[in-house]
């Protein structure tokens, strides 16, 4: 396995930099799951090490805890050693897709996962079947005989975080360019992203009118697809750099590169590093990487513009892992909530620990996904709030699927979309 640099920059293997202190596990929603110490980071870790050192092999064994990772970074974050372990299991699933044979079942799923979801037209085709298959009463009829539960439990873990669709959603487009209202203060490019742009198409709606009414021009290229960080999140590395490429080739000619979902806007600020030994892409996936700023980012700190009407309600705000620990974003979307009259923020208990959706992984750990999303949705129940606010699309339907399991309901929209209701007049 090669390593970049020890962040001390001592040359040392990343690997050496664990102390084994144990910092990590009480933020580790595996090791909270089970107790299982190869579970946790450090234990990983460890079976990292014995890779390397040729004292282990890529058995089902070693390679089901590497899975059963939830890449959610609360590590990181707590680590005071510096420990870089979001790049060591990102390069350690990028091995296990090189080398790992996986049982005929397992890769089947998965290439059918990777065959649809970092394609927009293709998950737009689902999305019409989506809508007939509730529209229908299909799905009403299915569920009231019992057929989803004999299915086996990542098909039921697909149908179950399927969103409900609307013919609206399913048809909307975006417009190539929106004009700044009034003096144009800055000019950027939107990410339109994959999931975000098929389910939650009035994220982008919204993104587009706030930052118009703040004064930002805005660009949305046609033809950009996948970011590829759901790929590479899963160790399919060469397919997520191709990817990479071709969104670099769309977006980089903007001044300020916006996007609106967490998972996505980390990986593209790790572009400079994915590339660094590229011949072509180095130098540019380095200046790609460093125009990239969550809309959170560049909202926080315009003066505001625009009227902000009110908006009384209680609103528990999710910190996505990919927002909070990746990109070390808390306080923008709080302020930008904050600034809206009649809003009261309710803080969540434990709220930097995972939902349990982390990319593609409720739908190939459905299972632990379940034990982490439940923790997470009893704590957002607790906060007493009227709607949530999540920066991931994925957050958003994991913890929406999970309320629904329970019977319960409660409204959830992006932090832009509640602003934009605010600027708006609107309800939400």
């Amino acid at each position: 396995m090669a390593h970049p640099e020890s962040s001390a920059g001592t040359g040392r293997d990343p690997i050496d930099d664990c102390v084994h202190c144990g910092f990590c596990l009480p933020h580790c929603p595996t090791y909270q799951n089970w107790g299982e110490e190869m579970d946790s980071p450090r234990g990983r870790i460890d079976l990292m090490r014995g890779l390397k050192e040729g004292k282990l092999e890529l058995n089902p064994t070693v390679v089901a805890h590497f899975d059963k990772c939830l890449g959610c970074m609360a590590c990181v974050t707590a680590c005071p050693s510096g420990v870089k372990y979001d790049v060591l299991i990102e390069e350690t699933r990028a091995q296990i897709e090189k080398k790992y044979p996986r049982p005929e079942g397992d890769a089947f799923f998965r290439n059918a996962l990777f065959s649809l979801l970092p394609y927009p037209g293709r998950l737009r085709f689902m999305a019409f079947f989506l809508w007939l298959y509730a529209a229908s009463g299909l799905q009403k009829l299915l569920h009231a005989i019992g057929f989803i539960k004999i299915l086996p439990a990542r098909m039921q873990a697909m149908e179950a975080n399927a969103p409900p669709m609307t013919w609206a959603q399913v048809a909307s487009t975006l417009p190539e360019k929106v004009a700044a209202q009034g003096v144009r203060r800055a000019s950027a490019g939107l990410v339109a992203g994959c999931v975000q742009r098929v389910f939650f198409p009035g994220v982008n709606e919204a993104t587009l009118r706030v930052l118009s009414a703040e004064g930002v021009e805005v660009q949305v290229p046609k033809g950009q697809g996948c970011c590829g960080a759901l790929s590479m999140h899963a160790g399919r590395e060469e397919e997520s750099l191709k990817f990479a490429r071709a969104l670099i080739e769309k977006l980089e000619g903007c001044e300020t590169i916006v996007v609106n979902a967490a998972g996505c806007g980390s990986h593209l600020k790790d572009y400079g590093r994915l590339f660094a030994h590229d011949q072509e892409f180095a130098a540019r996936a380095k200046v790609f990487a460093a125009k990239v700023r969550d809309v959170h980012e560049v909202l926080a700190p315009l003066p505001p513009r625009a009227k902000r009407n009110p908006i009384e309600m209680k609103i528990a705000y999710h910190d996505a892992c990919h927002l909070a620990h990746a990109q070390r974003i808390r306080a923008e979307p709080r302020q930008l909530l904050a600034g809206i009259p009649g809003v009261v923020l309710c803080e969540i208990n434990e709220g930097e620990q995972c939902c349990g959706s982390a990319g593609i992984y409720n739908l190939v750990q459905p299972e632990s996904a379940k034990q982490v999303g439940a923790r997470k949705v009893d704590n957002v129940l607790n906060a007493g709030a009227d709607l949530i606010a999540s920066g991931n699309p994925g957050c958003t339907l994991q913890i929406e699927q999970i309320l629904r399991s329970r019977g319960k309901t409660m409204p959830s929209a992006h932090p832009i979309e509640i602003l934009d209701a605010s600027i708006r007049g609107v309800k939400l």
